[in-house]
C-alpha cells in the first residue's frame, strides 16, 4: 500500500491563503495523489480559528467535495491537529463519559453528531474516518499533527505561553517536567496528559472564533503576524519594524514569560532557531510518549523538512499548503515555508517527500487568492 501524507491545509483560512481551495492548485494536488491508495491528512485540514465554524464549512465545501471525490474508491484518513481539534472534542468528551480506557497513540472511527460528521458528508463520496493522535502507517512509521510539540517548544508562541499558563492552574511544571529533576529521572507522559493541558487553549481560540463577525477577513493569527514583521520586507520601514520587533519587544516579553514560570522560551527567533526548536520539541514528545517508530511524520511548524535523526527516531516535517509571503524566500530552492509538499510512504523503504509546487513563482503562489 502507497500512502500520501499532507499536513496544514487550512482550509477556510480568512488570508486566503489556503492554496488547496483554489481550483488549480486542488488539480496540482490531485494529480500527485493519483498513484497512491491511501491519503492521511495530518491535522490542521481545517482552520477553525479565523471564523465561525458554518462559515468555514460553507467555503471549504468545493475542496473537500473534490478531494471526496478522487478518493471514493480508495481510503481517506483526517487526523485532526490543533486548528481544527474541535473535530475531536465531543468524541473526546463522551469518550470521558463512557469511561472508556486511556487514550493510546491510534484511536479510530467515525463519531456522529459532531462536527466531523458534516466534514466526511462534505466529503462524499469517500468515507473518511478519523485517527487521532496519529496513526501507525507501517510498523515502523508514526504519523501525528505535531501539536504536543509545543509543550516544549523555545519559541514564544500564543499557544507556548497558553499551554504553560495552564500547566500552572494545573499545579504541573511546565512542560510537565520538574526542573529540577536529575536527567536520569525524566518523566514520561501519555496522551491524557497532553489533552488535559492542551485542550483548554483550543477550545478557548475556537470560542473566540465563533464569536467573530461573519464576512470579517482576518489576514493571519496573531503568532503568524509577529514571525511576519519579525521577517522584516522589502521597504525601508518594515525592516526597522522587524527590528525593533526582534531586538526590544520580543526579548521583553520573554524575559517576562520566564520571570512568570511560563517558559523556558527564547528570543532567538531566527529561522535557524526556529526550525531547531521545533525538532528538538517533537524529539521530546518522542521519546516521552515512548512513540519507538523509526519514522516519525509530523506538520504543525510548516516548515518543511528532508529527515533529520533525533536519536532512534528519523524525524520528517510535511511542510503546509498554506501560502504566507511573509514566510517565503524568493524561490523554493531558498525556503523550507515553501508550501506543496507531499510524504509518501511504501510498503518498505524511508518515507520520502514531493514538493508539488516547487515550479511555480512567488507570484504564482499568490494569484487571486479566494475570500
Amino acid at each position: 500500500m502507497r500512502t500520501a501524507v499532507i499536513s496544514d491545509l487550512h482550509l477556510g483560512l480568512g488570508s486566503g491563503g489556503d492554496l488547496a481551495r483554489r481550483e488549480s492548485f486542488r488539480e496540482l494536488l490531485l494529480a500527485e495523489l493519483e498513484d497512491v491508495d491511501r491519503l492521511v491528512l495530518l491535522g490542521d485540514v481545517l482552520e477553525l480559528r479565523d471564523r465561525p465554524l458554518t462559515e468555514v464549512l460553507e467555503a471549504c465545501a468545493p475542496a473537500l467535495a473534490g478531494i471526496g471525490e478522487a478518493f471514493a474508491e480508495r481510503e481517506l484518513v483526517i487526523v485532526p491537529g490543533n486548528h481544527d481539534h474541535h473535530l475531536i472534542e465531543p468524541w473526546l468528551e463522551r469518550r470521558g463519559l463512557d469511561g472508556s480506557p486511556s487514550l493510546g497513540l491510534e484511536q479510530s472511527g467515525s463519531p456522529e453528531g459532531t462536527a466531523f460528521e458534516t466534514v466526511a458528508e462534505l466529503a462524499a463520496p469517500a468515507k473518511p474516518r478519523f485517527a487521532y493522535p496519529g496513526l501507525w502507517l507501517r510498523e515502523d512509521v508514526y504519523a501525528t499533527h505535531g501539536h504536543y510539540l509545543d509543550r516544549f517548544l523555545t519559541v514564544p508562541t500564543i499557544e507556548r505561553l497558553g499551554l504553560a499558563m495552564v500547566e500552572r492552574v494545573l499545579g504541573l511544571p511546565s512542560g510537565g517536567q520538574d526542573p529540577l529533576a536529575p536527567p536520569d529521572e525524566r518523566s514520561t507522559h501519555d496522551v491524557e496528559e497532553y489533552e488535559r493541558v492542551q485542550t483548554p487553549v483550543y477550545a478557548f481560540l475556537y470560542e473566540l472564533a465563533q464569536a467573530t463577525a461573519r464576512g470579517r477577513r482576518r489576514d493571519a493569527s496573531p503568532s503568524t503576524r509577529i514571525w511576519q514583521m519579525l521577517g522584516g520586507g522589502d521597504t525601508p520601514s518594515a525592516r526597522l519594524r522587524g527590528w525593533l520587533l526582534g531586538s526590544v519587544a520580543v526579548p521583553g516579553a520573554v524575559g517576562v514569560a520566564n520571570r512568570l514560570g511560563l517558559g523556558p522560551v527564547r528570543s532567538d527567533l531566527s529561522a535557524a532557531a526556529i526550525a531547531e526548536a521545533g525538532f528538538e520539541a517533537m524529539a521530546e514528545v518522542a521519546e516521552r510518549l515512548a512513540i519507538g517508530a523509526r519514522h516519525l511524520i509530523f506538520g504543525h511548524t510548516h516548515r518543511r523538512g528532508t529527515a533529520r535523526v533525533q536519536g532512534p527516531t528519523r524525524l520528517l516535517n510535511t511542510g503546509s499548503w498554506v501560502h504566507a509571503p511573509g514566510l517565503l524566500g524568493s524561490t523554493a530552492a531558498e525556503s523550507t515555508y515553501w508550501p506543496g509538499s507531499i510524504c509518501v510512504v511504501d510498503e518498505a523503504g524511508e518515507p520520502e517527500l514531493r514538493h508539488a509546487l516547487d515550479g511555480l513563482s512567488r507570484d504564482e503562489l499568490g494569484a487571486d487568492p479566494p475570500m
